[in-house]
């Protein structure tokens, strides 16, 4: 069986979640079964696993609905891609698709470091649900990062197709040492600053929480960080700015929680990333959230700063930082790279033997 994996989403400097997500599944899923690499731009092979390879065009090329043409000369038995814009116009071959959230249909806004023309065809794209269905059903088999997704897949009938479950993952972490309490009164929060990821309720629960100090990473522009310090006690934020992995993984282990207010997420690889290290979690209560989260994190009510602030102040009675942190790490343990290679090899070897009998 000849497995194409779809790597033009892999970010060329750093990684993104569906650039992570690409090349972790693929670095695990080539232990498991051999793998070629499609990639646009050769540049990305340093964020890649050292595997063969072929280059096609851009993802954000006018003539993405006809690369399967190109992908045909490659002779694959069954393709996956981590992102469901992957054309697939006269394809001869099985193909597997990705949907990670339905987030962009309730909150509009693109990225904004995508070129204009594909920001103003990105909100096109979510003004409606046939574009989505099409995408789908195109594909002989749809793969999703997390249950609560895969349920709203179903709720908005997007696909005739079965959706499986291949989950979103965080690196195993490097020298976690057993804690019983924190070393310090620090929250950490690790994101975007998009409207739905809701910062604003951390800032404003901060007047309730004296002592503790918001540590803000990411990129956050100069109009975001002057609205957040306005919300919130003079020096209580500090906005950190991007990170390298060892400084993200340096300042969780100094931290009380993670904390996290989003209102819709896909997957939620912050709380793996501070579970997997023994940081507790202070999260909204989310669908996916508590999916992810499981009995390990403490939940507030989406929008809610006073309930956000007693959630953290919960972890001041004895003995329960200590009980939350084990508890992390065990939850935390139910996620790896691995174990969504085996579940995404499964998908493949069920679709390339489909085609195969017919």
């Amino acid at each position: 069986m000849k497995i194409l994996v779809d790597c033009r989403y892999v970010r060329i400097a750093r990684h993104d979640g569906i650039s992570r997500y690409s090349a972790r599944i693929t670095e695990a899923l080539a232990r498991l079964h051999p793998v070629t690499m499609l990639i646009h731009d050769e540049r990305q092979l340093s964020m890649l696993p050292d595997l063969p390879w072929e280059k096609i065009g851009a993802p954000t090329s006018f003539l993405e609905p006809l690369i399967a043409l190109q992908v045909n000369r490659l002779r694959p038995d069954v393709v996956w891609t981590p992102m469901q814009t992957m054309g697939s116009l006269g394809r001869r071959y099985g193909f597997v698709n990705t949907v990670h959230d339905l987030i962009y249909y309730v909150n509009r806004t693109p990225p904004h470091d995508l070129p204009w023309v594909i920001r103003a065809v990105w909100r096109l794209y979510h003004l409606a649900w046939w574009p989505q269905r099409l995408l789908l059903n195109a594909a002989d088999e749809v793969v999703t990062v997390s249950y609560t997704t895969k349920a709203l897949v179903a709720a908005h009938r997007l696909t005739r197709r079965t959706v499986s479950v291949v989950s979103n993952a965080a690196d195993p972490p490097v020298d976690v040492q057993p804690r019983s309490e924190p070393a310090t009164r620090t929250l950490v929060y690790m994101g975007s600053y998009m409207p739905y990821k809701n910062v604003e309720t951390l800032a404003l629960g901060m007047h309730e929480l004296p002592g503790y100090t918001l540590h803000l990473l990411g990129n956050a522009s100069q109009q975001v960080r002057e609205e957040l310090t306005a919300l919130a006690p003079v020096g209580s934020l500090v906005f950190d700015g991007p990170v390298s992995d060892e400084e993200y993984a340096a300042v969780l282990d100094r931290a009380t929680a993670l904390v996290h207010a989003s209102r819709n997420e896909g997957f939620g690889i912050p709380l793996v990333e501070s579970m997997s290290r023994g940081t507790p979690v202070v999260v909204s209560d989310i669908p996916v959230f508590t999916e992810v989260g499981g009995d390990a994190a403490l939940y507030f009510g989406t929008g809610d700063p006073s309930a956000f602030a007693a959630q953290v102040r919960a972890l001041e009675a004895p003995g329960e930082w200590e009980a939350r942190s084990a508890a992390c790490l065990e939850r935390a343990a139910h996620y790896s790279w691995d174990a969504s290679a085996t579940a995404l090899l499964e998908v493949l070897t069920r679709v390339a033997a489909a085609r195969g009998s017919r």
